[in-house]
């Protein structure tokens, strides 16, 4: 088996995206499928870098171009939630367990949320490489002041944030109401976030026999009342905590 030697990270919005790619002194922009791909390296680690796209089909090309095209290693993914977990919050951080597809229902011929002909609902993600995220995002979380600044701790109410981990679910479609999370929550009730993306990256990593981690940032409670500025919140708290997370999990390896 050769060594894991290439890590592919995926971001989920552009601002984290370019938060990674300054992190990266030497990346080479490489187009594939109408995608751009960076190539260089962090903390030593050479690494891939490319943005998701929105939804489980563009995920899934994504996720396939880096193992197939690319050939990393390892795949990280890195983006923001809506909260479903009691005592999940916004700004805190889920590091997947797991990952389902909520919208993913072919009974009566399969059980509701199996993924036909695969025998599974849920995708775990690599225990060691997510123990490794977990650890990183723990360590950045017990100084957010320090590495968000003061005025944005202040601004989004952001109250000893914590790292969770467990099932984050993914689906085809954006939740922001509080009966579609009530729904959620009835249906999968250890699901502590969800999100567009996840689910599919995991799925191409297990057909791929690839070690999967993810983060995501909780940015709003996915029901009625989520108020906060989405952009901003990316610019002043997700990406910063992306690129200082993932700074950590590179030293770690």
């Amino acid at each position: 088996m050769k060594p894991v030697n290439r890590t592919g990270i995926v971001a989920a919005m552009h601002p984290e995206l370019a938060a990674v790619l300054a992190a990266m002194p030497d990346e080479q922009r490489e187009p594939v499928a109408t995608r751009d791909f960076w190539r260089g390296h962090w903390a030593g680690h050479e690494v891939v870098a490319v943005l998701s796209r929105v939804g489980k089909v563009a995920a899934a090309t994504t996720a396939t171009l880096l193992i197939e095209r690319f050939q990393v290693d390892r795949i990280v993914f890195t983006g923001t939630a809506g909260g479903l977990g009691d005592g999940v919050r916004v700004g805190d951080v889920v590091v997947a367990g797991a990952f389902m597809q909520h919208d993913m229902d072919a009974s009566p011929l399969f059980p509701r949320f199996e993924v036909p002909l695969t025998g599974c609902a849920r995708f775990d993600t690599d225990p060691a490489l997510s123990a490794r995220l977990c650890s990183a995002a723990e360590a950045v979380l017990s100084r957010a002041e320090g590495t968000l600044g003061v005025d944005a701790v202040a601004e989004f109410a952001l109250q000893s944030p914590r790292v969770h981990r467990g099932l984050i679910v993914s689906g085809d479609r954006f939740v922001a109401t509080s009966a579609e999370s009530a729904k959620l929550r009835q249906a999968l009730p250890d699901a502590l976030a969800v999100e567009m993306e996840g689910a599919a990256v995991a799925q191409v990593c297990r057909d791929f026999g690839v070690p999967f981690a993810a983060l995501r940032t909780v940015s709003d409670r996915a029901d009625d009342a989520a108020h906060v500025d989405f952009m901003r919140f990316i610019d002043q708290v997700a990406s910063r905590y992306s690129v200082t997370i993932l700074g950590a999990f590179f030293k770690s390896l």
